[in-house]
Formats: C-alpha cells, structure tokens, sequence
C-alpha cells in the first residue's frame, strides 16, 4: 500500500518539541486520515516546509535545515505538473540549529501599566510568539485607554546569526484618543435595529472602551435571538472624534422544543418537555412553555402535572436588567397533601456580573389543598427575591466553582393573617483533584425555613419535606415530615439538606460516583433538637453523552425510620 512509512527525524531536538511537529504536520494528518495519493503527499509535504520553520521560529531557532524526501525526492524540488501517482516513503529531517535569545528587546510608546510578556527582554529565549504577544499587549494597553485605532507602524525584527541573537525594535502609532459614536445595524436581522441598539447598550458619546464591545456582544449573544453576533469599528473615525460601530448579526432559528425523563424506582418516571420562541415580538423576547407531568408509578399517591409560560423582555430597563411575565398553571397529587393552584407574576431580573445575578418579583397565588389538616384554600401576594452566585465550569457536568442560589419569598395572605416569607439556600461546590482532574469532590447544603404564619396557615407546597432524588437518595420521596399530632403529618418549616459525592472518571465516558445524603426537617422555624434526621447512600455510574452525564444512582436508606429497600435513579445530568 502507498504511503506506508513516514519518518521524523530530529538530531538533538527536546522531546515535546519534537512532539509538537508531528502533531501539527500536515504529513501526519494525510496519513491518519488515508489520503495517500502523490498529489495529496506533496501537497501535504509542501505544507510542512513552513510548518515546521514556524514552530521552530515559536521556540527560538531561527536557522533551521528541513529537508522532506519523498522516495528519495526533495520535496521543493519536485515539478508539480510531474506529481508521482503514489508515494511509499516519506523522510523528514530537521536540523533545528543554535537556540537564539534576545539582543535589543523594545516596543515604544507604552501606555501606563502595559504588562507585557515577562520574557520580552535582552537575554530570554527569542520566540517569535512572544514578540507577536508583546506587540499585541503594546496595542492593547492604548485600546483600553480609549485609542481604538492604535496600531503597530514599525517592526524591525533581525536575526543576528553569528551571535545567536534577535534584535527586536517595534513601533505603534496611538492614534487619536476616540469617544463611541452610533451603533449601525446591517437590517438583514428580524429583530428591529431599535431593540438591538437597546439591548447591546453600547455608551454612545463615551470614550471607547474594548470590554463595552466585549459586553455588547455578550448581551446580543445572551437573548438566544442570534445564531452569530460580530461588532467591529468602522474604518474611519469621524470628524469630532467619535468612532461608529458596525453591528452584524445572523438570526437563530426561531423556535427550538425539548424533552427530558427521569426515572425513580420509587417515584416513578417524571417526563418535561418544553416549546420556545424566539424574537416573538421583534424585539429578541423569549416565550417559553414548559410542561412535566411526574410521579407517574403505581407506588405514588398519584400523577402531578404542571404548565407554565415565560415571557423574557431583554434590555427593559437598561441593558443588563430584562423584563419577565410568567404564569403557571399546577396539579399537585403528593405523599402528604394534594393541591390545585394557579399563580402569575411579572418581575425584573438583573445580570450583575458575569457570575453574579439577580431577580426581584410581583406574583399572585392561587391554591386550594387537602391534607390531613382538612381542605383549605390560599390566596396570597408574593414578593420573591433570589440572588444567584455561578462559577461553576459546567452546569450539567461541573469540575470546579460554586453555585449559591439564595431566595426569599414575603408573602401577604389576602383572606386571612398567614403573612411571613418562606427563605430557601442551596449552596454547591466541586473541587477538582489532579492535574487530569480525573476526580472531582460535590458537595451541596440546603437551607430552608418558613416564618410568620403557623404550620396551619402556611400552603402545604411552601412547607419542607425531605427524601428522594432532590434531597436524600434512598429514602422514598417525601417521607420525612413532622407529626402535629396523631394522624396529622405535614411538612416542616425548617429544613436542612446535605450531600456530599466521589466522581471518578474510568476512561473517557464513563465515571463511577460514591454519595451520602442526609435531611432534617423541623417544625418550628428554626432547626432545634425536636426536628428528625434520615440519611441514605449509594453509588452510581455516570456515561457521558452530547446532552450530559446519563445518571444512574442505586441508593439504600443508613438512617432514620422513613424507608428501606434499595431505589433506583436515572437521569441526564449530574444529581447536583
């Protein structure tokens, strides 16, 4: 078969850079991917002349010899109207040369607190990437002093061969120190150009800034409404020394629908689907319909079913604060009551940070319930709050970072005196251990307390319970609560969740998981030593797909009286 040996050789060259070569040749690619006729192997082999002299240049050795022989030919040398019809052998020499370092090693004018590259001066290694990562910090740093138009004007680069040496003497021209001007829109997108000039927010009439662009494009980017988003400067500032900014976006499909099922031996299965629409007015909103129906098992009281729909206005109020109008519909059917409710709301969510963000919330609640305190109905005005903190790398499969979500809700009860708030937190972090990071430590605690009204006057579904796949794996779901009395058991108002996991990847998709969870719940408003504790553990296995990690968790009870047996869990995504 053609094409059958290629071989590198390399006299004194280090190993990883040797390494980098054949990773990056075009030869190596031709012959993993099969393409060995004579046309492609010289083609390819032509590549690699200035790949090689290029990676050599990035390292520091700028008086290389490569030579690439295919059967015997150089390569360079081959007529290409008299390509061979096949090639068998191909032989690639370097002679990498002496290693040069930095003679002369400037780059004027700098603008305050320009960090270039620690090794841009006289006597480092002279690689030619760290000349092209000074000079882009040189542009950078006036860039970010608002001269957008900085450029480099003057690149005097000499290789001095008799003493190994570079000499490096590069100029930029600043330019004229500009404001932002207007924000063009190219008017091939179905979002109006009024709406993406409001929610890109760029600060037209202040001075240029590369982190406003990097922002802008971020919001645009964040509607879901565009499938690309590119921002680049005009060419030519204006007179009075503002710059334009030409916008070009390209419109995402406009509707997207999902599906999602989990599986709890216990529970049974639980499956969600949802329908979204994008740009529904023209002004980049998102409408999404959610609906899930769970508990679907002969093992549970019965089947609850909910349908909601979200409406997210981006830009309603400046350019990091949207606008939402939802409102949901709920059939509820659990272990300890049983509740039809209706709720709507409108509210403003903010992006404080790239991390941190915020939502603040009007709602009306609807709800009649039967449990063992009898029927009863509520209707309350809410007030929900919630702050969420992100760091997380993946929010399927997370490494490393934290995710803190803290939510408050006051709430006025319009029939009766059940006034108070129901708190809720749910802190998480992963810490990745390694330098493959192979193994990775979860853990996860859950605070939630109901204050102001009596458990009587509190809704069921505000009120805590603990045990299932949420909160304790291995005890079935709901099953701790408190006892008011002789056959009155109702949720908590206090509740505390803790969970602590072992991920450890065998192989490149599958991973193995050791877990323990625990669960109070209280009935005063605060944790006390009249509140119970139930605990579970387990272990799972974890294949990683396109969608995230598949979960499957096999859990037993280790303490409390609320459960025994072995359950069952599957689903997509890591359980926290």
């Amino acid at each position: 078969m053609a094409f059958e040996a290629l071989n590198f050789s390399t006299p004194g060259l280090a190993e990883d850079l040797r390494g980098q070569i054949k990773s990056f040749s075009a030869l190596t690619a031709a012959k993993e991917d099969d393409r060995t006729s004579g046309q492609d192997i010289l083609a390819a082999a032509l590549s690699d002349y200035g790949i090689v002299i290029e990676t050599l240049y990035a390292n520091g050795y700028y008086a290389p010899v490569v030579s690439i022989r295919l059967d015997g030919r150089e390569a360079s040398e081959i007529p290409l109207l008299s390509t061979p019809a096949t090639v068998d052998r191909v032989d690639v020499t370097i002679n990498s040369g002496p290693r040069y370092q930095f003679g002369t090693a400037r780059l004027q004018p700098l603008a305050p607190r320009t960090d270039l590259p620690a090794d841009f001066r006289s006597g480092e290694r002279a690689k030619s990437t760290t000349i092209t990562d000074a000079a882009q910090a040189g542009i950078d740093g006036w860039r970010d002093l608002g001269f957008a138009k900085a450029d480099l004007v003057r690149e005097n680069v000499v290789a001095v061969h008799p003493e190994r040496r570079v000499d490096v003497d590069l100029g930029i021209d600043t330019g004229p120190r500009l404001r932002f001007g207007r924000l063009n829109t190219d008017g091939d997108s179905y979002v109006r150009s009024a709406a993406q000039r409001r929610i890109a927010g760029l600060p037209e009439g202040e001075m240029f800034d590369p982190e406003d662009v990097d922002r802008s494009v971020d919001r645009l980017t964040r509607t879901g409404a565009f499938a690309t988003v590119t921002l680049r400067e005009a060419e030519v500032p204006n007179p009075d020394g503002t710059l334009d900014m030409e916008l070009e976006v390209t419109d995402a499909k406009p509707r997207r629908f999902g599906f999602g099922a989990e599986l709890s031996s216990l529970e049974g299965v639980t499956l969600s689907t949802f329908w979204l629409h994008r740009n529904l007015l023209g002004g980049a909103e998102r409408f999404r319909v959610d609906a899930e129906v769970s508990d679907i098992s002969n093992n549970t009281n019965g089947i609850d079913a909910r349908l909601g729909a979200r409406l997210d206005v981006p830009g309603a109020i400046g350019p990091e604060t949207d606008a939402f109008f939802r409102g949901e519909i709920a059939m509820e059917q659990e272990p300890a009551y049983d509740s039809d409710s209706v709720e709507l709301g409108a509210g403003l969510s903010r992006r404080i940070s790239d991390t941190l963000s915020a939502e603040i919330g009007l709602g009306y609640l609807y709800a009649e319930t039967e449990d063992d305190l009898g029927k009863r109905s509520f209707s309350l005005v809410t007030l929900p709050l919630s702050l969420t903190w992100n760091t997380r790398d993946s929010d399927l499969d997370p490494r490393n970072g934290w995710y803190v979500n803290a939510e408050a809700t006051p709430f006025l009860d319009t029939d009766g005196d059940g006034n108070g708030a129901r708190l809720y937190a749910d802190l998480r972090g992963y810490y990745a251990l390694g330098e493959r990071e192979r193994t990775v430590l979860a853990g996860r605690l859950q605070i939630g307390s109901v204050i102001g009204p009596e458990i009587e006057d509190t809704p069921p579904d505000f009120l805590f319970f603990s045990g299932g796949a949420g909160s304790v794996r291995g005890q079935p779901y709901q099953s701790l609560d408190v006892n008011l009395r002789d056959g009155v058991d109702v949720g908590g108002r206090s509740f505390v969740g803790l969970s602590g996991e072992i991920r450890q990847d065998i192989g490149e998709s599958l991973g193995l998981v050791a877990f323990a969870d625990a669960g109070y719940v209280g009935e005063d408003s605060m944790p006390d030593d009249e509140g119970n504790w139930h605990s579970g553990a387990g272990v799972g296995v974890r294949y990683k797909t396109g969608l995230g990690p598949l979960r499957l968790d096999v859990a037993s009870p280790v303490g409390g009286d609320t459960g025994k047996g072995v359950q069952i869990y599957l689903g997509i995504g890591q359980s926290f």
